[in-house]
């Protein structure tokens, strides 16, 4: 069964970091591309950036020149580096990850709640 677990999130001042993680486990198949996502109370899940195997990565608008998404295949882990944090950053960051089984299937962690107060 695979597992997708995230970690790192905690409760921050304005303009302060924080580094996610996602570690993919018990996995026998490739995994593809990777990403964050992330949903506010009230809001729906939007998404925060992706990166390719390959390492190319993509980022929203709102969190682009402020969060470094990256990933290390050889661990099957991927990391969200999140500088100068915004209240609006406040929300349940989830990971995500594609799989290869023969189709591409998605597979999401628990979340983790990042809080950042003004």
């Amino acid at each position: 069964q695979v597992q997708v677990v995230e970690s790192g999130g905690g409760l921050v001042q304005a303009g302060e970091s924080l580094r996610l993680s996602c570690i993919v486990s018990r996995s026998v198949f490739s995994i593809h591309g990777m990403g964050w996502y992330r949903q506010a109370p009230g809001k729906q899940r939007e998404w925060v950036a992706d990166i390719t195997r390959s390492g190319s990565p993509n980022y929203s608008e709102s969190v682009k020149d402020r969060f470094t998404i990256s990933r290390d295949n050889a661990k099957n882990a991927l990391y969200l580096q999140m500088n100068s944090l915004k209240p609006e950053d406040t929300a349940v960051y989830y990971c995500n990850a594609k799989l290869w089984d023969g189709v591409l299937r998605d597979y999401w962690g628990q979340g983790t709640q990042v809080t950042v107060s003004s």
